[in-house]
């Protein structure tokens, strides 16, 4: 029961299924994929000279699945790299189950149908070795039902592994055992989850639709309540239940788009017609409206219409359409202008933002306390019977549902005592542990205690302790602790432990201004004076590692003429850099989410990077009109040529300079870290993992590792460049895309900057050319183009507008 799981089976090959085996084939597994035999031949079928008995037409809803997720790349692709498809083997169910008796794991994901997936497990059963785990991804079928008539054998290695899609992003996974299962399997599989394919795991128990679906779709049908009773429309129910309430942008109407209506009207079917004992059982129905909207295949993103169309006005311009439930017909969207949503989307700070929320005296106010107040309560009402303690139910919503704080910490962030008495007012029950709380003197379903974070058992009536992940570092609770060694509003130096700094970002989407550059230069004052300090890590915890440099900062102290300050914190922003490389001691970047401009440029100065997988890095700086000018430049140059000896006769540098400009000038953004890879952001000595709370841990790690071993600072390097030769073949290149009005005049003068930087100025081969003086290269043309009206322009669209301007 301890061997690692390095093979899988995954049956049925509909969106679910071919996500999980594209997740599993991103962390290495070797899985086979398996779906039925197609009902019959089509014409492409004849077309293509297949015949029933071949394999083309046999195994086809398999390869076609595979076929459609490596096409399919947006929002985001489901495979880290193409190539990890290659480790997916497709075949059908027919003939091909036997594989299974080489696999670890087995995961079943077809349709939610009990007597399909019964006499599915009937044949697998055939098939299993003795240490096999069979799974299934049902949203809620009855586990008892599921495994009726299997062996004893089977009932020991059986337990529901619940994903939710899209898989690769969705970090929840709901674990569900039956009082049959063998522990040794639950923590297998609980280990397996969290620390190969880097999933939150929660425990639930064996009830209809879980934890995280039952809470959220009671969640999206009591909003559709209150939408009927007071009038609202769609577009205003989706502006107060997200951002809001700390919830994704989603909210509930686009989060169902997503979702498919036919799938959410499923769940909330299976909900009626089993939660029989439910005091909110009827809220479940689906609406009149939603119902029709089925009948007519308006089911969401799946048919491109659903709540929300995207279409062109009159004019050609791009327009989104809402749904008008009352009338069921389409009409423009409109902005929805109320002042306590706007006052919450301008506060940064969630449970502040939150509190004010529904406490405002306005109707979107009135509309957010009334459907969360409702939503807690249901919450704490199911505490008992979908979960045994409040943290798995947090954690769900958190990690299923994009929420920023579970149901219960929503509670404490406006108020536990206040609440309580709000609701009582309303005439409102209370459920049991709620009202424990209040009998027993406290005033939080959540206290820190001696530094650690606690949640209220309502089996013991105390606080417990929330169970610590060893893998984990919790920069909060350090510096609650007393180990910030200095900080500032943008930055905070932490003492993780073990000699290793932590430089933790937390300004605005983590955006690098002075402050932030003065903590890191600080940092690395340590690690030069102090041998209590054995190297740093730079990461952090918010919700991405680093949004580039502050542009407003930029642009206004442009349009002021304040030239010496620009150029003083360009300046700055290349030393810091700089010293990060050259650094004598080793510093780790720990990028995750998004790592762009800055990010990207910090991430690659730093002498190793441990990222997080889904990693979204590039240097956009192209966008507003700018070249990289914190070294990232310099670096894109010096990844695309340290593969050529330094002293190489006469080497062709065309193709490595040319994908260098290309990467820059094309602003490419890696959708994932293995991407980064491929795009030579990240080196082959950087490692990857699947689970971002582990990222500072194994950062620390990698820095302890690299002391260990005796750290030697990288050796500056020098670069034969073709200068002015160079520069004219890009000149050839650029010249006809500006002729062909391929790219604008403001467009070509921007290539050409840099063009000239990464061909190392007024140099040739025979002069190398020095780090700092590409450094110096790129802070010039920086400055040049900021000095334009065009670059500015495109400054100001993008931050008014939020995307790039071509002019």
């Amino acid at each position: 029961m301890t061997q690692t799981i390095q093979q899988a089976a995954v049956l049925g090959a509909g969106i679910m299924g071919t996500g999980i085996a594209a997740h599993l084939a991103n962390c290495g597994i070797k899985t086979y994929l398996l779906d039925i035999v197609p009902p019959a031949l089509t014409e492409q079928d004849k077309q293509n000279g297949y015949t029933e008995n071949s394999p083309e037409f046999r195994n086809r809803l398999s390869t076609t699945a595979v076929e459609k997720a490596l096409k399919g790349k947006k929002p985001i692709p489901s495979f880290y790299h193409d190539d990890f498809a290659d480790l997916i083997q497709c075949g059908n169910l027919e003939d091909h189950l036997h594989w299974i008796s080489d696999c670890d794991w087995v995961v079943e994901a077809v349709v939610e149908n009990l007597g399909i997936k019964q006499a599915l497990f009937t044949d697998i059963e055939k098939h299993l070795s003795p240490d096999t785990i069979v799974s299934s991804n049902t949203s809620g079928l009855p586990i008892e039902e599921l495994i009726q008539g299997r062996t004893s054998q089977f009932q020991k290695r059986f337990l529901v592994t619940h994903f939710f899609n899209p898989v690769r992003i969705m970090r929840l996974i709901e674990l569900v055992p039956s009082d049959r299962t063998d522990p040794q399997i639950i923590s297998r599989m609980e280990k397996f989850a969290s620390e190969v394919l880097g999933k939150g795991v929660v425990f639930g128990f064996d009830t209809p639709n879980f934890i995280g679906n039952r809470i959220g779709v009671y969640t999206l049908m009591r909003a559709m309540q209150e939408m009927v009773k007071k009038g609202f429309t769609i577009e205003e129910v989706d502006a107060v239940m997200g951002e809001p309430l700390a919830r994704p942008k989603s909210a509930v109407f686009r989060t169902i788009d997503l979702v498919g209506l036919d799938t959410a009207v499923n769940i909330m079917n299976h909900c009626h017609a089993s939660l029989l004992k439910d005091e909110s059982r009827d809220i479940f129905i689906p609406p009149g409206f939603i119902a029709k909207m089925v009948k007519d295949n308006l089911l969401g993103n799946k048919t491109q219409s659903g709540f929300y169309k995207k279409t062109k006005d009159e004019k050609g311009d791009p327009q989104i359409l809402v749904m008008d439930y009352l009338s069921g017909s389409y009409r423009p969207k409109e902005k929805v202008r109320i002042d306590s949503i706007k006052i919450a989307k301008n506060t940064d700070d969630p449970t502040s933002r939150i509190r004010n929320f529904v406490q405002a005296e306005d109707r979107a106010g009135e509309f957010a306390w009334e459907v969360m107040a409702d939503t807690l309560i249901y919450a704490g009402m199911r505490l008992g019977e979908i979960a045994g303690d409040i943290v798995q139910i947090d954690n769900a919503m958190k990690w299923g549902y994009n929420w920023t704080m579970g149901p219960f910490e929503s509670w404490d962030a406006i108020g536990f005592v206040e609440t309580c008495k709000r609701m009582q007012a309303a005439g409102k029950t209370l459920p049991t542990i709620a009202q424990s709380i209040l009998d027993a003197g406290a005033e939080s379903f959540y206290q820190t205690i001696a530094g650690r974070k606690h949640y209220f058992d309502a089996a013991t009536g105390r606080y417990q302790p929330i169970p610590a992940d060893p893998k984990r570092i919790d920069l909060a609770g350090r510096k609650n602790n007393q180990k910030e060694i200095a900080g500032n509003l943008s930055a905070t130096l932490v003492d993780s432990g073990d000699g290793v700094l932590v430089c933790e970002f937390h300004s605005k989407m983590n955006t690098i201004d002075a402050d932030t550059l003065q903590m890191m230069q600080h940092g690395l004052d340590l690690l030069d004076r102090d041998d209590t300090y054995i190297g740093m890590v730079i990461g952090n915890q918010g919700e991405n590692f680093c949004a580039g440099a502050n542009v407003m900062l930029l642009l206004a102290n442009a349009q002021q003429g304040n030239w010496d300050e620009v150029e003083k914190g360009v300046k700055l922003f290349q030393d810091t850099n700089l010293r990060l490389k050259f650094s004598k001691k080793p510093v780790v970047a720990a990028p995750f989410g998004i790592a762009i401009g800055g990010g990207a440029e910090i991430s690659m100065s730093a002498d190793r990077i441990c990222a997080h997988a889904d990693l979204f890095m590039g240097q956009v700086e192209f966008g507003v009109g700018l070249i990289p000018a914190g070294g990232g430049t310099k670096e894109v140059l010096v990844r695309h040529l340290e593969c050529i000896p330094e002293k190489a006769h006469n080497p062709n540098l065309t193709p490595f300079l040319r994908a260098a400009f290309e990467l820059i000038g094309m602003a490419k953004v890696s959708m994932s870290a293995h991407e980064a890879a491929s795009l030579r952001f990240l080196r082959s000595t950087d490692k990857i993992i699947t689970n971002r709370d582990h990222l500072l841990h194994t950062a620390k790690n990698m820095v302890m590792a690299m002391h260990l071993e005796g750290y030697t600072p990288p050796r500056p390097r020098k670069l034969s460049l073709p200068g002015k030769s160079g520069y004219d073949t890009f000149r050839i290149m650029i010249d006809p895309m500006w002729k062909l009005h391929q790219i604008t005049e403001h467009e070509k003068l921007m290539a050409e900057k840099l063009a000239w930087v990464l061909c190392g100025g007024n140099t040739c081969m025979r002069i190398p050319v020095t780090e700092q003086a590409i450094l110096d290269l790129e802070r010039e043309a920086f400055l040049s183009l900021l000095g334009t009206e065009k670059t500015k322009e495109r400054i100001i669209h993008f931050l008014t507008k939020g995307k790039p301007l071509r002019n």
